[in-house]
């Protein structure tokens, strides 16, 4: 599948909470959860180098409507609830309409 539609997210967690941010982020990866859904092509949980307390994430769908049904679901509102708590501040959002690229974890 490829992607047309991506975002990157820099999420600040609350001093401290960037281990439990990281490990919540990946249980989006589990079955049933977001990342593990078809339509979602990329995503990739990232830390900054200088600060364990701030978390990227990047994603690439097959499309906009893809990521909108998906993330309409009970798991993603489960896990988006459950990351609200642990913010510092809002997240930080980028839209990307992905070209060309290689993902290999």
């Amino acid at each position: 599948m490829i992607a047309t539609y991506g975002f990157s997210a820099t999420l600040t967690a609350r001093p401290g909470l960037g281990d439990r941010l990281v490990d919540l982020l990946l249980t989006g990866l589990n079955p049933g959860s977001p990342g593990a859904s078809g339509h979602c092509v990329v995503y990739l949980v990232s830390r900054s180098a200088s600060d364990p307390d701030i978390v990227h994430v990047t994603e690439g769908w097959t499309s906009e409507d893809d990521h909108h049904r998906i993330f309409a679901g009970e798991a993603a509102r489960s896990i988006v609830a459950q990351i609200d708590p642990l913010l510092d501040k809002e997240p930080e959002y980028t839209d990307h309409v992905p070209v060309r690229g290689k993902a290999a974890f």
